[in-house]
């Protein structure tokens, strides 16, 4: 791969754009090539507002000096190196309408610290067919003195009529979970969440902008109800190591969801959210290395 270090993080709104003109142009599938390029931002820079804004939008504890970073927002930091790929005009699948389908996190060694200056990277890994079209799968990797301490692997959907019918690899639901506690999620929370995560895609900002593209109301942010379950996770059985989930129906806003969840002896804590029987987001957090 080609290595394109960047002086600052480029700005999302102009790349939304941008991927928003170039969408039309393109036609998703699996057998096409993808961009041979690795990003890397060298010494990115925790901005402290934002990060207070952050932790606190998606209930993590207040952020200190000593305190770590949440485990999910170096996923923030990378996010417009991940769009910068994303809206390239090498890159086959369209932009508008790539729907986050899956995170999976892990740490390696101490948790970063909002002092600390990792060096990003992010590349788009490959292309899995998918049930429903076809997904990329995009890698953001940490790390400190050269040493990885946080690699990410996001699966992002294309829409398109596939001929047989690709199988979905992640597979069924896991069984229902105990519910814990009710959500209030309010109307403006993408609002919220955007303006301490950078990402203003108007699928989360507002019902008008929200229909635009099918929605009746504006939705809220996956990365958002993956964090506040993290966050929940970690008030009971502390800092987490890794974390996955799998996104499976948008949430409406305002919306009222059961946050449910069970954990182990082992460390891991199976989360879910969900109204009704319908299913938003499912996933764990392990608190402990393997082998630990």
């Amino acid at each position: 791969m080609t290595t394109v270090t960047l002086a600052s993080a480029p700005s999302l709104t102009p790349l939304l754009a941008r991927g928003a003109a170039l969408s039309p142009l393109k036609r998703a599938g699996a057998g096409a090539p993808l961009p041979e390029t690795r990003l890397v931002l060298p010494a990115a820079r925790t901005d402290a507002r934002r990060l207070a804004a952050y932790a606190a939008v998606c209930g993590f504890p207040a952020p200190g000096p000593g305190a770590p970073l949440p485990l999910t927002y170096p996923h923030v930091l990378a996010f417009p190196l991940a769009m910068r790929v994303m809206a390239d005009r090498r890159f086959p699948l369209p932009l508008l309408g790539l729907v986050h389908t899956g995170i999976d996190i892990a740490r390696h060694g101490p948790a970063l610290l909002p002092g600390d200056r990792p060096e990003l990277t992010v590349y788009a890994e490959e292309l899995v067919p998918h049930r429903r079209g076809t997904e990329v799968v995009m890698v953001t990797e940490a790390r400190l003195d050269g040493e990885p301490v946080w690699v990410s692997r996001s699966s992002y959907l294309a829409r398109h009529r596939v001929t047989g019918g690709a199988p979905d690899e992640r597979g069924a639901a896991p069984g229902a979970l105990p519910a814990r506690t009710e959500w209030r999620l309010p109307g403006d929370l993408g609002r919220r969440y955007g303006a301490a995560s950078g990402d203003r895609n108007p699928i989360h900002l507002h019902p008008l902008t929200a229909r635009l593209f099918g929605f009746p109301r504006a939705i809220a942010h996956g990365m958002w109800t993956f964090a506040r379950c993290v966050a929940e996770a970690e008030r009971e059985s502390g800092p987490s190591v890794s974390a996955h989930a799998e996104f499976r129906a948008p949430v409406l806003l305002p919306a009222t969801v059961v946050h449910a969840s069970r954990t182990t002896g082992d460390g891991t804590t199976a989360f879910e959210l969900r109204t009704g029987p319908r299913r938003h987001l499912t996933g764990e957090t392990t608190t402990r290395s393997p082998g630990a």
